[in-house]
């Protein structure tokens, strides 16, 4: 059988003040009123039926998560005691479904992306399992065509295609310089990494026991008392003593054999408020609006973000990103963004921990 896991977890630390600890990005409804949970639900359902569908996230959130996906069976729903990164976030989901269905399939999707059109991100999904069926040994990534020279995303070097859509992967590449994003974009062999796969669940522990095998142990002994009430506590120990690494380190970049299946879709990272830009899109003046009242007077390129119907007003300002939120407002230059990670650990220091 054919599994989905979303990844949920995070904090989304750089959408501050909207996205905080209790109720963090994938849960925003910025987009059609929609989340990005639930837009990732969705996608999946035309391929999938719920009860195929899992979703692992920050215990904290379970009862967030179910609210935004009633149709899921609640034990589809994976809470980890804290969080341990994609590697030990991807190893528990395994060692669960393993325990049902040691022979299945298994897919693993973000929840903090937004992909259209989305019936050609099925399509893809479909040729992902596909392939990890017929090569049963090799690990599928999910490459996304690039549209311009980002420097803040991971690359997937392709090599031979072995057939239509499907290439060997020669080595992932990190978040590269300006003039490295030109000429990968220009020599057309790389792709973004969208951080999504296909595997059949044996394949994915066969590579754990190869490269983290005390963590395949640790998370196996995590899975085995995951419902068990009597062992409450311990399984929560043992995941916490968990190192913290992404699965491309840990996994991707040291497998036998690995695969990436092309995406032919418009893909955007919400890693961060000038994203919404590639969302929405903006006004004859630049400006962005995702909040429901916004009066601008001679204001350009701003980016203005709220969930409620408070009005956010501005007059003769350029490029600032402004967010309200019902206990704290930022305002900031554009060119600053990636600064309010910065300022949230600011917060953090000085014991601000409920604006968290």
């Amino acid at each position: 059988m054919r599994h989905a896991v979303i990844m949920a977890g995070g904090s989304g630390t750089r959408l501050w003040p909207l996205s905080r600890r209790d109720h963090p990005k994938q849960l925003l409804r910025l987009f059609e009123g929609r989340s990005l949970l639930r837009r990732s639900f969705e996608r999946l359902t035309g391929l999938l039926e719920p009860a195929q569908i899992r979703v692992i996230t920050g215990r904290e959130h379970l009862e967030a998560v179910a609210a935004e996906l009633p149709e899921l069976p609640r034990r589809n729903l994976i809470g980890e005691p804290c969080g341990r990164d994609t590697a030990n976030a991807v190893g528990l989901a395994a060692c669960l479904l393993a325990r049902e269905d040691p022979d299945g399939t298994m897919g693993v999707f973000t929840a903090d992306h937004i992909i259209t059109p989305e019936d050609v991100f099925r399509d893809a999904v479909a040729r992902g399992f596909q392939t990890a069926e017929r090569f049963a040994g090799a690990l599928v990534t999910f490459g996304i065509r690039p549209t311009s020279a980002h420097t803040g995303y991971g690359y997937i070097h392709r090599g031979r295609e072995l057939e239509p859509g499907v290439f060997e992967v020669l080595a992932f590449r990190e978040k590269p310089d300006a003039a490295t994003a030109e000429a990968w974009l220009a020599g057309g062999e790389h792709d973004w990494n969208s951080g999504m796969f296909a595997w059949r669940i044996p394949t994915i522990l066969e590579e754990f026991q190869r490269h983290e095998p005390e963590a395949l142990r640790t998370l196996r002994e995590v899975a085995a008392g995951f419902d068990d009430p009597a062992r409450t506590g311990e399984p929560d120990r043992l995941f916490a003593g968990l190192r913290r690494i992404s699965v491309d380190y840990a996994i991707l970049e040291k497998a036998r054999q690995v695969l990436c299946v092309r995406m032919p879709c418009r893909w955007v990272d919400v890693g961060s408020w000038t994203s919404l830009a590639d969302v929405l899109g903006a006004d004859a003046d630049g400006n962005v609006r995702a909040a429901p009242q916004v009066v601008a007077l001679d204001a350009a390129g701003n980016v203005f973000v709220g969930e409620s119907d408070h009005l956010l007003a501005a007059i003769g300002v350029q490029d600032l990103i402004v967010v309200h939120s019902p206990d704290a407002t930022l305002v900031c230059r554009r060119q600053d963004a990636q600064r309010i990670k910065e300022l949230v650990e600011h917060l953090r220091s000085q014991g601000e921990h409920h604006l968290l």
